[in-house]
């Protein structure tokens, strides 16, 4: 299995909370940023999954904090999709410092949502992969 796709991140001072920790909301950011970061590697555009009728929606997001972070630490945020049989995916990603050290680890459950119909889109690995110039960031 290959290395999860990877951005990296540098904590800035604002994001941080009155103790120097990273804020907690930020967290949800970074990963945001990640998943967003894969898709325009993958060649998938905002304008383009508006144009097929259908964007990305979270439907559960679940953090677990490990390690603080504070403001000047750079890290490294994962993101690797799985896919089941039904009309949601699951996104596993962690951040992680450079050294090694897991600061969080994120698990994401979304779906795409058919924009006409406003119901989750049926198999949306099969819109990722036309969608993608490269469907292997994927992992299909």
């Amino acid at each position: 299995m290959s290395e999860p796709f990877s951005v990296r991140i540098t904590v800035r001072g604002y994001e941080t909370d009155v103790q120097g920790h990273l804020n907690q909301s930020v967290y949800l950011n970074y990963a945001e940023h990640a998943r967003w970061s894969l898709l325009q590697a993958a060649g998938i555009t905002q304008a383009g999954l508006i144009a097929t009728g259908v964007g990305p929606v979270a439907l559960e997001t679940t953090i677990r904090y490990q390690r603080e972070l504070l403001a000047g630490d750079e890290v490294d945020v994962t993101c690797a999709f799985e896919w089941g049989e039904g009309k949601t995916f699951r996104i596993r990603q962690t951040i992680r410092k450079t050294d090694g050290t897991v600061a969080a680890e994120i698990t994401a459950v979304g779906g795409l949502l058919d924009l006409k119909a406003r119901r989750l889109a049926a198999n949306p690995q099969a819109h990722f992969k036309e969608l993608a110039e490269n469907p292997g960031l994927f992992g299909l």
